[in-house]
């Protein structure tokens, strides 16, 4: 990944570009003091995939650079900012930010954003590269796909909608997504006349193909493991967008998802747990998975649709 920071403090560009390389999260090609600095011909011509600003800076602030730039510059924007201003945080997201980093540095925040957007960025690219190998014959008329390009587009889009649930690199996440790949499967094959299957009953089918089990007692245990991995990642991705609102309410990924994967009531008991430091290893509330499973159904094809 290649990196641009601006921020009028040396030592904040200093400890951003320390933590981006000495992590291998990429290059830093360049940086600026100001918006009014920033070189926006190397932005263009060396694909910058990622650019870090600071919110408050002389002669031209964030926001406006952003505005100013967002004709030419394609990559995605995180924003470096120790205010908590409702009002500039919303004009900042009419601008296209999703990512902040908070005031002062933090390295594990760092990490963990920049991770973030590197994830959706390749997630993007390669939804990006199976639209354009499936390609058009014509103009305005779409080459038929094929059954394996269509579950692969299908595959990417979940791909990026669990990345947006935060559950990129639990444990259950490789099991939500062999769940959605076979229900993927199942429509095409069965059109799905009775509703989505029993979500043990897929269990049972991915344990014998994907797991090779044949016995009773190793399916019933594999079949357990599975929920239960698969319960936990669900309980992380409702700690993840609960999270979310309790640092702005405002934040589009809040706002799309937290009320269609979870009831908000169980989004705000959960916020409140969290903002009086409850555990986050003993969960107190139950976590619909049924419901969360088929909103990822449903919302990865309306993805899939609407490209």
């Amino acid at each position: 990944m290649l990196f641009y920071i601006v921020d009028d403090d040396e030592g904040t560009r200093a400890m951003l570009t320390e933590i981006i390389e000495d992590e291998d999260l990429g290059v830093v090609i360049g940086e600026a003091e100001n918006g009014s600095m920033l070189d926006e011909r190397l932005l263009t011509t060396r694909k910058v995939d990622i650019l870090l600003i600071d919110l408050l800076m002389p002669n031209k602030d964030g926001i406006e650079t952003v505005h100013d730039i967002k004709p030419i510059f394609k990559g995605k924007t995180i924003m470096i900012s120790q205010i908590e201003s409702k009002e500039l945080i919303a004009q900042a997201y009419s601008h296209g930010i999703a990512y902040f980093i908070t005031k002062p540095i933090n390295k594990i925040e760092v990490l963990s954003v920049i991770k973030n957007v590197t994830e959706n960025i390749q997630l993007e690219k390669s939804i990006y590269n199976i639209h354009k190998l499936a390609g058009a014959t014509l103009p305005g008329h779409p080459a038929p796909k094929e059954n394996n390009t269509l579950i692969q587009d299908f595959t990417s889009y979940a791909q990026l909608l669990l990345s947006e649930a935060g559950i990129v690199g639990e444990n259950g996440y490789q099991d939500l997504l062999d769940i959605l790949d076979y229900l993927f499967k199942y429509k095409k094959e069965e059109t799905l006349i009775h509703g989505l299957p029993h979500l043990k009953d897929i269990s049972l089918e991915l344990a014998k193909e994907k797991k090779g089990l044949s016995s009773e007692q190793e399916l019933s245990r594999e079949i357990k493991a599975s929920e239960q991995r698969i319960r936990r990642a669900v309980y992380h991705s409702l700690t993840h967008f609960a999270s979310l609102g309790l640092d702005d309410f405002m934040n589009p990924s809040f706002e799309k998802y937290a009320s269609k994967f979870f009831d908000f009531a169980i989004v705000r008991k959960r916020m409140d747990e969290i903002k009086n430091n409850k555990s986050l290893s003993s969960p107190q509330i139950r976590v619909n998975t049924k419901k969360f499973i088929q909103v990822l159904y449903f919302e990865t094809k309306r993805l899939m649709e609407e490209s």
